[in-house]
């Protein structure tokens, strides 16, 4: 029965273009599912970040410049080291730049790490932002020379982070 069908197919010129047509259509499906597969099997996790947002303050003061500051701009200074330090101090351990990812410390890019740095990076905000809505309505009954003490202890906490390396042991 075989050899009747291939006979019949061999001397039907229409029947070998449409078997012609089925068989390239069917390598070309099985190629781009191939190459669908690979590009999908090789993408991989971009490495996040430990520290992210607001990492430095432009300017640091000395104390005679802030006592000519009205109240409204020491508030704003206040508010702005609290989310340079929300955002470093909490991962001093592993980064104090932005750049400092989870690859480079050598830490896996396993979906459980990644989750954990999620959840500690939406926790930080939302502390931040708690925080600083608190900030906002509590803090403009505060003393002056009081914010502007803590305003230079954050600079100097910030400029700390400068010699942070030398704490290390080699």
């Amino acid at each position: 029965m075989k050899i009747i069908n291939i006979y019949i197919d061999l001397s039907c010129p229409q029947k070998q273009k449409s078997t012609k047509m089925k068989t390239k259509l069917n390598l070309l499906i099985v190629l781009i599912f191939c190459v669908s597969t690979f590009s999908f099997a090789q993408k991989k996790t971009k490495s996040k970040s430990f520290i992210s947002g607001k990492i430095n303050i432009a300017k640091y003061h000395e104390r005679e410049e802030l006592n000519r500051m009205n109240k409204g701009d020491l508030l704003d200074l206040y508010v702005e080291r609290i989310e340079v330090i929300v955002n470093i101090l909490p991962n001093i351990a592993f980064a104090t730049s932005a750049n400092v990812t989870m690859e480079s410390l050598g830490i896996p890019n396993t979906k459980e790490n990644l989750k954990a740095l999620e959840e500690n990076k939406e926790a930080s905000a939302d502390y931040f932002d708690s925080t600083i809505e608190f900030q906002k309505k509590i803090l403009p009954y505060s003393d002056t020379s009081d914010l502007i003490a803590a305003i230079l202890f954050y600079e100097t906490t910030l400029k700390s982070l400068y010699t942070y390396e030398d704490f290390k042991a080699n």
